[in-house]
């Protein structure tokens, strides 16, 4: 099936996506700093460019969007992928997918632990609080 919007359009949606400082990023930065925990942002020199590097405590946050990095759980509708223009978006999510997983596994390889935080997971900010927490007080 075709795409159900224009090329222009489609062009214009894309344009706008940043890979940065997105809301959902932006909450769990909010929240780990009010936690007390203080963090490095996208370190170039790490696999993946992670979202949030506690150098001293060998940890990384990644923050993922349900969409853009297929959220593979039934319960999360951001997650599906697209319907139409099937032959463009299943490859390129696949790929988002593979890099993913392959920078996870190399970070873990150097001895770095990895916690990965959906996009749909920032709306139970209770939960979140407790798996940060959790996460980061297992490392030091």
């Amino acid at each position: 099936m075709a795409d159900k919007i224009s090329p222009h359009r489609r062009s214009e949606n894309m344009r706008r996506i940043r890979s940065k400082d997105m809301k959902p990023e932006m909450v769990v930065r909010r929240l780990v700093h009010r936690l007390g925990y203080r963090y490095r942002l996208h370190r170039k020199d790490l696999p993946g460019k992670p979202d949030l590097v506690f150098g001293p405590r060998r940890a990384v946050i990644f923050v993922h969007g349900c969409f853009w990095h297929q959220h593979d759980k039934a319960s999360c509708l951001d997650g599906r992928a697209p319907k139409s223009n099937t032959g463009y978006w299943g490859p390129k999510l696949a790929r988002n997918v593979e890099r993913d997983a392959g920078a996870q596994m190399a970070l873990a390889e150097a001895g770095w632990r990895v916690l990965v935080i959906w996009e749909c997971e920032t709306r139970q900010l209770g939960d979140l609080e407790n798996r940060i927490r959790e996460f980061l007080d297992s490392c030091s």
